[in-house]
């Protein structure tokens, strides 16, 4: 097993898997994971946490044989789980097609990305797990389960952490392909900002709010479609007239283009997928707490700055509509996402993490799953209604446990 392959992306963890296995066909997968005691799926390597980590064996589906199938009459494609959103994002607009949002960063699969409910920014679009309209699953006997969406299991088996089995592929709802222009505007201060909260996170197609939770406010990232007119809305702020990174300072050679409109794939993320994300530069953290308490949040965190600030690259605040995913940080509200760029001090940021989520409980707050986080068992119950639902599900789907692992018997209670 390579370095690489040995640790995820940031450098934080070392997976303690014995080896991975990269089957070349769905039957040679079936065949790996009917014959395995302890199975994790391993995707792009980008989650923080231990979702996906194991001491039996990753399996890879980078190399299962690449599936886009559109289908243009239903608007939906059909596409590997181990694809990248980049890949896909290039197949989907040379067909006139578009995914309706995308993540900051395209370099992650898409299989990972929708089990652990990543997301995008605005306030009508949902996780990108919201977008599946069915998945096929290798079970832990080593068949294939189909679902679609209205099948009973089905919104309990897409955001599902890799509990159930390994995703072989999953279909994804398409829009015609549409262009999208970005800008950057700053100036805007606190008071304005919490006092017109919703005004603002609603002025776009998307809109992301970059902070350091200093007394200076937010810039605020804007990426608007069609006739949408965001200027008007930040009466006070000033539109940048050259490009910004999200951490001031930094360099914005790779992140995408601000000026212009552009096609969907090159606005909707914030780095361009040319960029390779380095490795362990920073850690990361986000909570989602229902949208009528987002500003109350916002001001809980305002008040912890001294603690946050010493650790912190970057927040980003985002908005996220609700779904019906069992899971999913969203399930069955719409959401503000507090996520926090920690610089690489692991001791430091897990010590202070306890702390956090003290705070954000109080507001319903649900951890990204792919993110770190100190949330007790007890308090996630609290947070995902149908959490006992899944775990039976989970039972049902693997009774010898095989997909289980320290990270998901935690968050189940067990």
């Amino acid at each position: 097993m390579s370095s690489s392959d040995h640790r995820n992306w940031a450098g934080n963890l070392t997976y303690g898997a014995t080896r991975v296995e990269r089957p070349r066909s769905v039957a040679e997968l079936q065949a790996v994971v009917s014959r395995e005691s302890s199975v994790k799926a391993l995707g792009s390597r980008h989650s923080f946490s231990a979702v996906a980590d194991t001491t039996g064996v990753h399996v890879s589906v980078a190399d299962l044989p690449e599936v886009v199938e559109v289908d243009t009459a239903a608007s939906r494609v059909r596409v590997s789980a181990g694809m990248r959103y980049a890949e896909l994002a290039e197949r989907l607009d040379s067909a006139g097609l578009a995914l309706s949002n995308l993540a900051s960063l395209p370099h992650i699969s898409v299989g990972g990305a929708v089990a652990t409910g990543t997301h995008g920014s605005g306030d009508r679009n949902g996780s990108l797990a919201r977008s599946v309209a069915a998945l096929e699953l290798v079970t832990a006997d080593g068949s294939l389960l189909h679902l679609r969406r209205g099948d009973s299991d089905f919104d309990g088996s897409v955001v599902s952490l890799g509990r159930l089995g390994v995703a072989t592929s999953l279909e994804l709802d398409v829009v015609p392909t549409f262009q999208v222009t970005q800008s950057v505007h700053e100036g805007l201060g606190w008071e304005r900002l919490e006092h017109d909260l919703d005004a603002v996170m609603s002025a776009a197609y998307s809109v992301s709010l970059f902070t350091d939770w200093s007394v200076a406010g937010p810039s605020i990232w804007v990426k608007s479609v069609d006739d949408e007119d965001p200027d008007r809305r930040f009466d006070g702020a000033t539109r940048a007239t050259s490009a910004r990174h999200p951490i001031p300072g930094a360099d914005p050679e790779w992140t995408t283009s601000q000026s212009g409109p552009g096609a969907w794939w090159d606005r909707l993320p914030h780095f361009r997928r040319e960029f390779t994300p380095s490795a362990g530069d920073e850690l990361q953290t986000e909570y989602l707490v229902p949208r009528s308490q987002g500003l109350a949040a916002v001001q809980a965190v305002r008040g912890m700055a001294d603690q946050v600030r010493p650790l912190l690259l970057v927040s980003e605040i985002r908005s996220v509509a609700g779904d019906d995913l069992w899971l999913s940080p969203s399930h069955t509200t719409d959401c503000l996402a507090l996520h926090f760029t920690w610089r690489p001090e692991a001791d430091e940021v897990l010590a202070l993490l306890p702390v956090l989520d003290d705070q954000l409980a109080t507001f319903g707050a649900r951890p990204h799953w792919g993110k770190l986080f100190r949330t007790t068992p007890e308090r996630l119950r609290l947070a995902y209604p149908r959490l006992d639902d899944f775990r039976v599900l989970a039972d049902r789907l693997d009774p010898r446990g095989i997909f289980r692992n320290v990270f998901t018997d935690e968050a189940l209670g067990r």
